[in-house]
């Protein structure tokens, strides 16, 4: 089994030890940056109505599905800023579920890694693709709901687990980073438009 797929998600282990008192308090000290993300992860995706009125529509896909449709541009301005959102919320996710230590940076990549490479819209995008990859990306829709219940509760015992021994299970760690990197797969091939290439049904890299 190769690691070849355009889209790679990772986070640092190190020794397993984490910190008991911020493990306990971890729902409160995440809000801050949580905010941050949500409110960047927002950005682009109000969309005014001819009645003053707004709707939550994804627009910056709208705007990379059209782009792709009629000209086969992605452009690199809106890859990157697109990449960096998504690796802001990967380092809030993985710090809410117990994942790292560190308070996730606004900027620096820190212990965890999410590399999406950037397209070839005329080489590896095919024009009519976009308009059909969120429905043939349902069977993962189903699949990452069920493994995101049981991420849930395992991120619940190794919460317990770090507050008892001070380390997050080896196993567990790795199951949750594996929804994780499925999840980013299918975000990145569906949403982000940024890969043609359908994602594997496996948590490994």
């Amino acid at each position: 089994m190769t690691n070849d797929y355009p889209v790679q998600f990772s986070v640092d282990y190190g020794d397993g030890t984490r910190n008991r008192l911020t493990t306990f308090f971890r729902l409160i000290m995440m809000i801050p940056i949580a905010v941050v993300a949500g409110l960047l992860g927002t950005a682009g995706y109000t969309l005014m109505l001819g009645d003053g009125t707004s709707s939550y529509i994804p627009t910056i896909a709208l705007g990379i599905l059209l782009l792709i449709l009629f000209r086969k541009k992605y452009p690199r301005w809106v890859f990157d800023f697109l990449l960096e959102v998504n690796r802001l919320s990967a380092r809030v996710g993985a710090y809410a579920a117990l994942l790292v230590d560190e308070y996730p940076s606004s900027d620096e990549e820190q212990s965890v890694h999410l590399n999406i490479e950037y397209p070839d819209a005329e080489a590896d995008l095919q024009r009519w693709m976009p308009i059909i990859k969120w429905l043939l990306a349902i069977p993962h829709y189903v699949c990452l709901a069920v493994l995101g219940i049981v991420a849930v509760i395992i991120t619940i015992i190794a919460w317990f687990a770090i507050i008892i021994t001070g380390k997050y299970p080896a196993g567990m760690f790795n199951f949750v980073v594996g929804v994780e990197r499925w999840a980013y797969r299918v975000v990145a091939y569906a949403f982000l438009l940024a890969t043609d290439r359908y994602p594997p049904f496996r948590l490994s890299p």
